[in-house]
């Protein structure tokens, strides 16, 4: 339901709301952790040595984690290495953190395109430290690559063999992500729903409850993922190790992300691994036209906001404009140059923190211009 209040006209507008049933959203999981295959790489005298990563205390499952050591800060991600040769038969344990490539979020869904399967990864260079005992540490320059539309891409790296030479180590990864739909239930302060997603690669499927929990002080912007709990084609469960926080994206308020801390992200290896994955979820459903998805509006029949009053007073380079109206709301300030016309052009959006609250607006161009506040 939305408010209007027309400055210098007095007028009040009123939007009626409509009474959302159950909806469908688009649902993204993507994990943060890279699954990376064995990698391999051969010395100057063409003997072959291996390379596995592993965040287990014993055994290896290819996990290139979030970086979960103290030191050194700064990378994003980490994992230890298991180094094998061929020529003397031996292992040599270490450790490595390593950046992903710094990429932008093009669509503005709240994932990095580095972990967007259709976006593409152009042989992009970040830097790493590794360390390995008997056999050396230092920097290394670790090259990204991966198709758009493939979950399947290629990690290399090279460091230098202390027995002669480098070896240049060539490593598969994956990203593993999950796609469909949240199917979900408005409420008033709760809202239940499930999720039907399936494996991009393999095309299994991951199924089961979410709920979340609406901000008292910021409900159409901000949720908490209470609980979940998924179910794979294997019967294994993927079940929510705490409670996280979810916004709605400033640059693209359809969309809904937040990350979500798993107990075991990787049921069929014996210890918990692959915790932390991000959650996107897009909804287009706005039933009573106000800008809010309905995901994170208000129910018909819910307290109505508070009609907004605005005053204005002139600046030495701007105007100031004063908003009186419910602390946590979010006021869509709209201007024209003619009251009577159907368009109205939103110049500033602002979640009140006090009540009154004033702004800034720069000096119109022309003289005549009319204000009104929308309370969401």
């Amino acid at each position: 339901m939305n408010r209007y209040l027309i400055l210098l006209t007095g007028g009040f507008w009123l939007i009626p709301s409509l009474s959302p049933g159950a909806q469908t959203a688009q649902a993204r999981l993507v994990c943060l952790s890279l699954h990376v295959q064995r990698g391999t790489a051969n010395d100057m005298n063409g003997f072959r040595w291996t390379m596995d990563m592993t965040t287990l205390p014993a055994g290896n499952n290819g996990e290139l984690a979030p970086s979960f050591f103290s030191s050194p800060t700064g990378y994003s991600n980490s994992t230890y290495l298991d180094l094998y040769s061929e020529l003397f038969e031996e292992n040599f344990a270490g450790a490595m953190v390593v950046n992903n490539p710094e990429m932008a979020d093009a669509n503005h869904n709240g994932f990095a395109d580095f972990f967007e399967l259709s976006q593409a990864v152009p042989s992009l260079p970040a830097s790493g430290i590794y360390d390995i005992n008997g056999f050396g540490g230092g920097s290394i320059t670790a090259t990204w690559y991966r198709d758009a539309g493939s979950p399947i891409g290629a990690l290399t790296y090279t460091i230098p063999n202390p027995f002669g030479g480098n070896l240049a180590f060539y490593h598969q990864f994956e990203l593993i992500e999950y796609d469909g739909a949240l199917s979900y239930t408005p409420g008033s302060n709760v809202v239940s729903g499930s999720v039907s997603l399936t494996h991009t690669n393999s095309g299994t499927t991951l199924d089961g409850r979410v709920e979340f929990n609406k901000s008292a002080t910021n409900r159409f912007n901000q949720l908490t993922l209470a609980s979940a709990l998924l179910t794979n084609l294997f019967q294994q469960t993927f079940d929510l190790y705490t409670p996280t926080t979810f916004l709605r994206r400033t640059t693209h308020l359809t969309n809904y992300y937040g990350n979500v801390e798993f107990n075991d992200g990787d049921p069929n290896t014996v210890e918990d691994d692959y915790y932390t994955w991000l959650l996107s979820i897009d909804d287009p459903n706005d039933s009573d036209g106000d800008g809010i998805p309905d995901f994170s509006d208000d129910l018909a029949g819910a307290t109505p906001p508070r009609r907004p009053q605005l005053a204005l007073a002139r600046g030495p380079t701007n105007l100031l404009l004063t908003i009186k109206g419910d602390v946590g709301r979010l006021h869509q300030i709209q201007e024209t140059t003619n009251a009577a016309s159907p368009t109205w052009q939103t110049v500033l959006s602002v979640t009140l923190t006090n009540d009154p609250q004033t702004v800034s607006i720069p000096l119109p161009a022309t003289m005549t211009r009319f204000w009104r506040a929308r309370a969401q």
